[in-house]
């Protein structure tokens, strides 16, 4: 009963996985999405019309496809191209160390996005409509949780060899974050300060900022 009940599972993955296929058109691109909140994500669906703070750009499946798929055996970069696979996870996840660890076994090339700060749960939460990880993409399809056969079904349908195939030499990726940290530039010194106040506290020192320099780097004047 359960070979059946996974043999039907599997049919209908792939029936889902071939829609994406159902013209060559489909087959050959799929689509770099960014979202309003500066987040990447890669589908073979078209975006809806109405969704206009999303901005698409058109590519082929093998340039949008976050791995670097070069050199890779022909039937995984084939299924790279047509359905890659993005990886959420966090710290401290053992179900996400499983996910990582499966597809590392099985030679499947992703892209990691971690999640971690409050603006990152929230932009992973307009995603998959859930504030949990493992988290994954394949193609447009949500794979939520992680479930060795459920992934094996989807990987096998989206045409992903069911064993490694990748060169010894390659290397997966490091992962990054969700949302891309900034670094904003430090201010000039003496801009937006406040006036020094000539007279100091009583009885104790004051920190004037315009006074920082490479001799009195703590800015302490007496």
């Amino acid at each position: 009963m359960q070979m059946k009940a996974f043999a039907t599972t599997a049919a209908a993955i792939a029936g889902a996985l071939m829609v994406f296929a159902a013209s060559p058109a489909a087959a050959q691109k799929v689509y770099r999405i960014v979202g309003p909140d500066g987040k990447v994500t890669y589908s073979d669906r078209a975006p809806s019309t109405d969704t206009p703070s999303q901005s698409v750009s058109g590519a082929t499946s093998a340039e949008s496809a976050g791995p670097n798929l070069a050199g890779l055996p022909l039937e995984v970069k084939q299924a790279a191209g047509k359905y890659p696979l993005t990886l959420y996870t966090s710290k401290d996840c053992s179900a996400c160390d499983a996910a990582r660890s499966y597809l590392q076994d099985r030679g499947v090339p992703y892209t990691e996005k971690t999640v971690t700060s409050n603006d990152e749960i929230v932009a992973l939460k307009k995603l998959s409509s859930a504030d949990s990880v493992p988290f994954a993409t394949l193609g447009g399809q949500h794979l939520k949780g992680f479930n060795s056969n459920d992934w094996s079904a989807y990987l096998d349908a989206a045409g992903y060899p069911a064993k490694s195939q990748l060169p010894a030499s390659y290397r997966q990726a490091a992962a990054t974050p969700l949302i891309p940290k900034t670094i904003k530039p430090a201010a000039a010194a003496g801009n937006g300060a406040a006036a020094p106040d000539a007279a100091g506290p009583a009885g104790g020192n004051s920190v004037v900022p315009q006074r920082v320099t490479p001799e009195n780097p703590t800015g302490i004047v007496f």
